[in-house]
């Protein structure tokens, strides 16, 4: 879980409770889902808190959320703003791989050491969660008083451009550096450069923004020493580019919530698209519908219309109440917009129930006239899980998730081969990271993989998995299939096609199956020493030696043999 580290003194201060002791703190948090995890070495509270509550990571969003859990704020808060002074001009250059853009100004900000580092915390927080490591959106703060708008014929307004350049095309100095360089120059030597290097080396142009001064900042990677922002600014330009708008202007949002809560004045900045102008920071709230039936129904608990109000605005919400078009009470719930994390009304509903407080709700027995118990597919994983153990394989439990090249190309598979374990994959549209981009279609890629990692213990090395596995099937409701399949492999100098056999036949023979093997041809395994595996005449699985193709490209010196099937096959 996502952490932040919080001043409790300065929490003190801006929520206005300064007589409040650290345990008395700490239990507020709590029940506001902020876990205390410790203290930090300059004595700040480490917080682990939900990580969809974004508006939390820095000591002014919790500070929000307490003053308005001890009703001391209530309702929507929405900044004012004033008009536009700066404009963002979007240049055709830019790379079409991070298209998008967005910014404010900030002016009349008092920037102390602690609201500064606070200011940091929470750039780096926002990149490494909602920005995806700064591939989705990153953060560039500047000091306006550095920054030289160029003068457009057209317009009185300073304009920045949003452009793209070639590597060497131009240069600046970085951050941490006192020497110019070369966007391509700061992705080779710079260390910040190099961590991010990934993000832009395939571009074929940079991003880039300039002003009338020249280049000052290399998005997503690092901005310029000349705008450097210290506790002396007063000003600030705030930009962000990224690769969905929707996201950077709600990370927009709540930098601009932070800083309004240190008494800033926002100011909005236009942003000129070729085709289009908006205008940001979008303040827009939001709107949810949710039933009084089914508020009392999900917290378990009896409320007056005026309770529900009431329960809204001290978590920072306004509800009004109207009436279906069937005559059922609802209420129209305004979301404000550093709320990232409403998506649904029941998630409207969690927040009435922390207003209202767990801990004050009573547990009741619910009104159904059974008791819970194990599903039947859990039964019957757990009673194969139980023999694969006594026949003497470790148990494991590998990552649904996996990538390409691991589920098809390191076991010499073709998606759209006619083999167990092949199939068109379900792919994860905006992936977090490129080692999980699929779910797997087996479990045999996990199970090696997990060998190769332990090519320096002992053997021999049994393992077994009972795993879930996923392929595109449009007979689907949901467009995919989802199975469950027991996989096991056996690595050591003597393991071959009859010892992994062996064990299978056992394994039938305890849940009462008639088990085939005949003879099949599977890319993984060796030819002539594999075969399908046929439960009660129905071809459910492979068994084999696995080719030593495989095994090389794995680091393993030695033979694995191993089978697959579908679980359901033993019921």
């Amino acid at each position: 879980m996502p952490t932040v580290d919080i001043d409790p003194d300065e929490l003190r201060g801006l929520t206005g409770r300064e007589e409040k002791s650290d345990d008395e703190l700490k239990d507020d948090l709590f029940g506001l889902g902020l876990e205390f995890e410790g203290r930090t070495e300059d004595g700040e509270f480490e917080l682990e808190f939900a990580p969809d509550r974004l508006d939390r990571l820095s000591v002014e969003g919790v500070a929000r959320s307490m003053r308005y859990h001890y009703g001391d704020s209530r309702g929507v808060h929405v900044p004012s703003t004033n008009s536009a002074d700066w404009t963002i001009e979007v240049d055709d250059s830019v790379p079409d791989e991070r298209p998008y853009v967005t910014g404010a100004v900030i002016r009349d900000v008092d920037l102390d050491e602690e609201a500064l580092e606070s200011l940091i915390q929470l750039q780096e927080k926002l990149h490494a969660t909602m920005g995806r490591k700064r591939a989705k959106g990153a953060i560039g703060i500047h000091d306006l008083t550095m920054l030289k708008g160029r003068s457009a014929t057209d317009k009185s307004e300073p304009t920045i451009e949003y452009v793209g350049l070639e590597p060497d095309e131009d240069t600046f100095v970085p951050l941490d550096s006192d020497r110019e360089m070369t966007p391509a120059e700061v992705l080779e030597d710079h260390q910040t450069g190099q961590t991010y290097a990934d993000l832009v080396s395939e571009y074929e142009r940079y991003p880039a923004i300039y002003d009338d001064l020249g280049l000052f900042s290399f998005p997503p990677v690092i901005n310029g020493r000349r705008t450097e922002v210290s506790t002396d600014s007063r000003d600030l330009f705030v930009e962000m580019t990224g690769t969905d708008q929707w996201t950077i202007d709600k990370m927009l949002n709540i930098v601009c919530y932070a800083l309004a809560a240190r008494g800033a004045t926002l100011e909005d900045v236009e942003v000129e698209y070729p085709d289009r102008e908006i205008v940001r920071p979008d303040l827009a709230t939001k709107t949810k519908t949710v039933a009084h039936d089914r508020i009392e129904t999900i917290l378990g608990i009896g409320l007056d219309p005026e309770e529900v109000i009431d329960l809204a605005e001290r978590s920072g919400l306004e509800a009004e109440r109207q009436e279906s078009d069937d005559g059922e009470l609802v209420y129209e719930v305004t979301v404000p917009p550093y709320r990232v994390d409403v998506l649904h009304p029941l998630d409207v509903i969690d927040d009435l129930g922390r207003a209202y407080g767990f801990n004050d709700l009573e547990p009741t027995y619910p009104d159904v006239g059974t008791v819970g118990g194990r599903h039947e597919r859990s039964r019957l994983e757990r009673a194969a899980r139980t023999q694969l153990v006594g026949l003497g394989f470790e148990d494991l439990l590998n990552f649904h998730m996996i990538n390409e090249a691991e589920n098809y190309e390191r076991v010499d598979l073709e998606p759209d081969a006619d083999v167990y374990g092949a199939g068109e994959p379900a792919t994860i549209k905006e992936a977090y990271s490129e080692d999980y981009t699929m779910l797997r279609t087996w479990t045999m890629p996990s199970l090696l993989m997990v060998l190769e990692r332990n090519t320096h213990r002992s053997y021999p090395q049994h393992l077994s998995e009972i795993g879930f596995t996923a392929r595109v099937d449009e007979s689907e409701n949901t467009g995919v299939g989802e199975n469950r399949h027991v996989g096991a492999v056996l690595a050591s100098h003597e393991a071959g096609y009859e010892d992994a056999k062996a064990r299978l036949q056992a394994l039938a023979e305890n849940f009462d199956v008639d088990l085939e093997t005949p003879p099949t041809d599977h890319p993984t395994f060796i030819p002539g020493r594999t075969a399908s595996v046929v439960i009660d005449g129905e071809e459910v699985g492979v068994i084999g030696e696995v080719h030593p193709k495989v095994l090389v490209e794995h680091d393993l010196e030695v033979p694995v043999a191993a089978f697959e099937f579908d679980l359901e096959a033993l019921q």
